[in-house]
């Protein structure tokens, strides 16, 4: 499997693996395409939703594992790539919906509070999970709430994409 960046700012509906138990056979772990983005459960209308808050929800069924080798975050005109400070790839985790005739298969992040490393930056981040938890996320073998945490600091390398280009003093130009 290889891993890619997980774009945060992807448009909803973007396909992208997501890794989880086999609906029709528990006993099987299976990787599939699935559209960012759920649907609001009893609103057809209602605008998709790319994140799921943590606090005071609970997730007993359709776990998924969402692979990445970085993730983005932003921070006003500003953005920056943050890695695993050791260099491994890691999974966000995540929830899906089964598809239905107005739409494919689905998934949204789960978020918790930032980490210190993030927190400077932005409140929230998508719950980080390494790899030996990801059985624990998928088979619900470990309270969420130990899951669900933000990592210590300093588990984060985190470096700025695009730095901003300084600003140019305007000079009035007399002729």
């Amino acid at each position: 499997m290889k891993m890619s960046p997980f774009e945060s700012e992807a448009p909803l509906g973007s396909r992208r693996p997501i890794i989880r138990r086999n609906p029709e056979n528990v006993q099987e772990i299976e990787m599939v395409e699935a559209g960012w983005g759920l649907q609001p459960w009893g609103v057809p209308a209602g605008k998709p939703f790319k994140f799921r808050r943590s606090e005071g929800k609970t997730f007993p069924t359709r776990r998924c594992l969402i692979p990445a080798s970085e993730f983005q975050i932003r921070n006003g005109d500003r953005r920056f790539r943050v890695t695993l400070e050791d260099g491994n790839f890691f999974y966000l985790a995540g929830v899906w919906r089964p598809g239905n005739p107005d739409g494919p298969l689905s998934y949204a992040v789960v978020t918790i509070e930032a980490n210190p490393d993030i927190f400077f930056y932005q409140e929230r981040q998508g719950a980080v999970l390494l790899r030996h938890n990801n059985m624990a996320w998928l088979d619900s073998t470990s309270p969420q709430e130990e899951l669900l945490t933000a990592l210590p600091a300093r588990s984060f390398a985190i470096e700025e994409i695009a730095p901003r280009q300084p600003q140019m003093q305007q000079t009035e130009l007399i002729f």
